[in-house]
């Protein structure tokens, strides 16, 4: 019943003098950065599709789907913003299991954390060079944010931190759009009071100083179902739900109202081939409902090269999923297509 401390670990600065990220992929991250802010706050009206592996496990099956994705992304720029997910951290419900390859580079071995700092660099920088795309994560441990901010174009905050004071006053200070997911009890208040506290300035320690920080007014919404108290899972994509949403938002004071639709997880109850009718029915609803449209600037989707999901082994098949379910890139093309022909 103690700590035991393994090894010091490098400072962010270390890590990044490591494994700096290129000049000209610096420049693309501040163009990508702004076109995110942009439809955030409506001076963009092109949707966001943040769309990838539920977990990033594996360095060249990513990289491979995320220079396919930027061939479709290159289709339909003019209607879809695309950020590919990079999720290198994994929430766990019970604490047991494949936490990502920042703490595991290899499902199959032991924890590493310095080696999962350098594998998820790596990985993100490769990405970024191939596809000319920036990516998505969620950030699971704040503190982990001065490893990542180099890195990172929009940033999400899960069920299970939401209610979290430390993840609130950390988002704060990030520099780049911030979605805060509705608890799994599906309390929008608190989904609204985290999105509050984010947006405006705070005075904690952080990493081992005392800080201060500016607001993040690029913090919104994500609608991702919810957990009943009888364990089912419930649905919270709806027009009704939107619309609820929507007027909440309006009595509380808050700057750029946003939401995302997390289309898997509670509001597929898993079932991963769902997204796609759920994001039809998202599609519809924003041309139903003008006060919808402004509000739901996107979507998430869960996908990867191949659909389903397999357990961790020494024979994995490569490109599938080793958490939860993913559609394929055939479903997940012609999904893509289908957004971007109805936004």
């Amino acid at each position: 019943m103690s700590f035991t401390y393994l090894k010091k670990m490098p400072t962010p600065e270390e890590i990044k003098e490591m494994l700096p990220v290129p000049e000209k992929v610096q420049e693309l991250k501040k163009k990508r950065d702004q076109e995110v802010a942009d439809i955030i706050t409506g001076k963009d009206d092109r949707f966001l599709c943040i769309i990838g592996p539920c977990s990033a496990d594996n360095e060249d099956a990513v990289c491979e789907y995320i220079n396919k994705l930027s061939r479709v992304a290159d289709d339909i720029k003019d209607k879809v913003l695309v950020v590919p997910r990079i999720y290198t951290n994994k929430p766990r419900t019970t604490g047991s299991g494949y936490k990502g390859i920042a703490s595991q580079p290899d499902p199959n071995e032991a924890p590493d954390m310095l080696a999962g700092l350098i594998a998820m660099r790596k990985m993100h920088i490769r990405a970024m060079e191939e596809s000319e795309l920036t990516a998505a994560d969620e950030m699971l441990y704040p503190e982990n944010w001065g490893y990542v901010d180099d890195l990172l174009s929009y940033v999400a905050i899960g069920a299970r931190s939401v209610e979290d004071q430390h993840h609130r006053l950390t988002v704060s200070g990030f520099d780049v759009a911030s979605g805060m997911k509705n608890p799994t009890s599906g309390d929008f208040s608190v989904m609204l009071n985290s999105v509050y506290a984010a947006q405006h300035p705070h005075h904690f320690t952080f990493s081992g100083y005392e800080v201060k920080t500016s607001g993040n007014p690029l913090a919104h919404t994500i609608l991702r179902g919810a957990v009943s108290k009888h364990g089912n899972s419930t649905q919270n994509y709806h027009y009704e739900d939107l619309i609820r949403l929507h007027n909440m938002y309006e009595e509380m004071d808050l700057v750029n109202p946003a939401c995302i639709i997390d289309a898997n997880h509670s509001n597929s109850n898993k079932q991963f081939k769902e997204q796609i009718r759920i994001v039809k029915e998202v599609m519809h609803n924003r041309k139903h409902s003008d006060d919808i449209k402004k509000l739901v600037k996107g979507v998430m989707i869960e996908s990867y090269l191949v659909e389903g999901c397999q357990p961790i082994s020494d024979h994995q098949t490569y490109g599938q999923s080793i958490t939860d379910a993913c559609l394929g890139w055939e479903d997940t093309r012609h999904l893509l297509y289908t957004i971007a022909e109805r936004n």
